[in-house]
């Protein structure tokens, strides 16, 4: 099960609906293939379920898809070499300096008879269409990452109209109030780790294992830094770290929701992938709802 360590969430500004076995063909235009000997990258569709060959993971308006890419590793230096050592002999033997599209001519023969010996860097990224609530959700911390995802489901689809979920208030100024105050919302735990900055000179304090509470952070606050990253719990939920933009990092899920279907036998991997996949949307959906609560709602984009 693809339980999310990090969560983007996007939300789509013209409804989508999607029908299971339409979607399906649609994946498999954009299926992942692994690369062959001439290729330097691959992006595409895998399975989000081992046991199956379906391209989407569904439970009612629920869909669960998985970008899969691939990246051959040739490493700078290495090209470099070769390409180097090959154009002092074709200067040699020519008596005279290569030209541009000649040096280029040299790389391209480099890297093609390099890459058949490169090894692969494999990356997925999960995406949660939520479309009872017309949200989408991407397990990455980096943003160019997550949007290659979607625009992947773009094409895919032929069009997908989202933006990144945006509150009321800015996370940045409720977290900078929340230690200011002394106390963060009922329903959340202060962990030991933050960020600070100040917008002015650009300076940033990096707190870990650090009591948030203390003087020391006081004084910080009141010079007028502002809080851009926050380590909380939602007790017995999960624990993460809010970001200024709103994304959360570093999502570890409790053990008492992790361990909820232990009565599922490991053998029934579907079964087991069906009530995990519930659990775990369940759980964002609900912190979605309360923090959109929290932040004073979703701020409309033009």
């Amino acid at each position: 099960m693809f339980w999310f360590k990090n969560v983007m969430v996007y939300r789509l500004t013209t409804p989508l609906t999607l029908e299971s076995a339409e979607f399906e063909q649609q994946l498999e235009q954009t299926k992942y293939t692994p690369c062959q000997q001439s290729d330097m990258s691959k992006f595409g569709w895998s399975s989000p379920l081992v046991t199956s060959k379906l391209l989407h993971f569904s439970q009612g308006k629920q869909f669960l898809i998985v970008a899969h890419k691939e990246d051959k590793l040739l490493p700078a230096p290495v090209i470099k070499k070769e390409t180097d050592s090959r154009i002092e002999i074709f200067e040699q033997k020519e008596q005279r300096k290569a030209r541009k599209t000649e040096k280029q001519s040299i790389k391209d023969d480099v890297i093609a008879m390099l890459l058949p010996r490169a090894f692969s860097k494999h990356q997925s990224t999960a995406i949660w269409l939520d479309l009872d609530n017309q949200f989408v959700y991407v397990d990455s911390a980096s943003s160019k990452r997550a949007e290659d995802a979607l625009s992947l489901l773009r094409k895919t689809l032929g069009s997908l109209p989202v933006v990144p979920v945006s509150f009321a208030q800015q996370p940045s100024e409720a977290m900078t109030a929340w230690l200011a105050k002394g106390h963060t919302p009922h329903w959340l735990n202060l962990l030991e780790e933050a960020e600070l900055k100040s917008f002015d000179t650009e300076s940033i304090i990096r707190c870990k294992r650090q009591d948030l509470e203390s003087e020391e952070i006081a004084l910080h606050l009141s010079a007028g830094k502002s809080v851009t990253k926050l380590a909380l719990d939602w007790d017995s939920h999960f624990s993460f770290v809010l970001n200024e933009d709103a994304t959360l990092t570093r999502v570890k899920f409790a053990d008492e929701i992790r361990e909820k279907n232990e009565d599922i036998l490991k053998e029934d991997i579907a079964q087991r992938f069906d009530a995990d996949f519930l659990l775990m949307t369940e759980e964002l959906r609900l912190f979605t709802e309360k923090l959109t609560e929290e932040l004073g709602g979703i701020k409309e984009r033009l």
